[in-house]
């Protein structure tokens, strides 16, 4: 332990910094100096937790875990350290250098609050410091757009929907987000939905809504262990008191952060409360995508008429069909579909299909520059372009699907 830097006088310790050896970590000390002055302390595994216990650590905002490869075999000793943390309220930060995904997600799941890769990017520390103490404050406030869920609530057993976009910019977030949006507002007692975005790096659902992405919503999928129906509430967003969001982390995370497991608990939970449930997932496949495959009553995959989105369907088809996996459940949507009137182009769909050897189960016409514009607005098209060709298009969409549920909840 530093006996210097762990000197309280007049200004209390707001932080410490935890590792093996700190001289291995310049860059971290650089800029734990600018961001704190004299007030951190730099501590070793072992005098960590006895530390926490002092009265000097009253004040800590958090602690920097600093870690390699070479700290890998020394998990269970920093699970204590950030377990301890979270007991007393101490935010925790993970700067690793050459450590494996799965070590991370072991101390993630175990409760450290977020990391970042060194050597530091410029900035990116101080970012993080800004960062918890925001979510400090914001603690102390409740935040008018959680929602709310009842643990004892009857298990819905709610339809899922997935849409796997096979090429960028073949519509699948807005299918997804206007979908939920249509089925929200069906009828004279609307159905409850929830859309959820699992494309953990890229996702826009919370742009094409104008809605935050909270903290909880990493924090909930690194740690669905102990996820309960009030900790799922907390992640959500509200979206004109009518639809639900889980939005894709604030930040950037690897995919296979999460496990598959984290994956099926989290639709549990969201089948167990709403009526539907839609997916927005990325476009490239990962170990958890079966999951949500296998869950799912139908699995929506958009594509275009030309050759990217050809090659790409045949590549998926193939590697289900080589996996045993459901490829019975695909139901191809063809963005930007040719209007009725183009004979030419619903050839070149037909012979698209028939060279797949697949089946085109919905054409969606070309809404034009209203669907930028919705997105960039935050809107679903049903506020901002009513009258828009593929709003009308999705709203059929919603009606025959809530109405085949309907249909099938009566038979059963």
């Amino acid at each position: 332990m530093s006996s210097e830097a762990l000197q309280t006088d007049q200004n209390p310790i707001l932080a410490c910094t935890i590792c093996r050896d700190v001289q291995n970590f310049e860059l971290l000390i650089v800029d734990m100096e600018e961001a704190l002055g004299e007030q951190w302390g730099d501590l070793g595994f072992e005098d960590a937790v006895p530390f926490m216990a002092q009265p000097e650590a009253e004040q800590l905002e958090f602690i920097a875990i600093a870690m390699d490869d070479m700290d890998e075999d020394s998990l269970d000793e920093l699970t204590a350290i950030i377990t301890e943390a979270r007991n007393r309220n101490i935010r925790t930060l993970l700067i690793a250098e050459d450590v494996t995904p799965a070590s991370l997600h072991t101390l993630l799941r175990h409760g450290a609050d977020e990391f970042i890769p060194y050597p530091l990017p410029p900035g990116e520390l101080q970012a993080a410091i800004d960062k918890i103490r925001a979510a400090a404050k914001a603690a102390e406030i409740p935040a008018a757009s959680q929602v709310k869920l009842a643990a004892s609530e009857d298990s819905r057993e709610g339809v899922l929907i997935a849409v796997h976009g096979l090429a960028g910019g073949t519509g699948a977030t807005t299918l997804a987000t206007n979908l939920g949006w249509e089925l929200a507002t069906t009828g004279s007692e609307p159905p409850s939905v929830c859309l959820v975005d699992l494309d953990l790096q890229f996702g826009t659902m919370s742009t094409y809504l104008d809605l935050p992405r909270p903290d909880a919503v990493f924090e909930l999928l690194t740690d669905t262990e102990s996820m309960d129906s009030e900790s799922f509430g907390l992640a959500l967003q509200t979206y004109e008191e009518k639809l639900h969001v889980l939005t894709a982390p604030a930040e950037i995370i690897p995919l296979d952060l999460v496990a598959p497991e984290d994956i099926e608990r989290m639709l549990e939970m969201a089948r167990k409360h709403y009526d539907y449930v839609i997916v927005d997932m990325p476009s490239t496949l990962v170990q958890w995508s079966e999951v949500v495959l296998q869950a799912a009553h139908v699995y929506f995959a958009t594509m275009e008429i030309d050759m990217r989105s050809a090659q790409n369907a045949m590549r998926l088809k193939r590697a289900l069909q080589a996996e045993d996996l459901p490829f019975e459940k695909l139901r191809y949507v063809m963005n930007r579909a040719p209007k009725f009137t183009d004979l030419a182009g619903k050839s070149r769909v037909k012979r698209l299909a028939e060279s797949l050897g697949i089946s085109i189960d919905l054409n969606m016409p070309d809404g034009g520059k209203q669907v930028s514009q919705s997105s960039d607005h935050g809107q679903p098209l049903a506020i901002s372009a009513a009258k828009n060709p593929l709003r009308k298009e999705i709203a059929k969409l919603a009606a025959s699907l809530h109405a085949l549920d309907q249909s099938s909840d009566k038979a059963a």
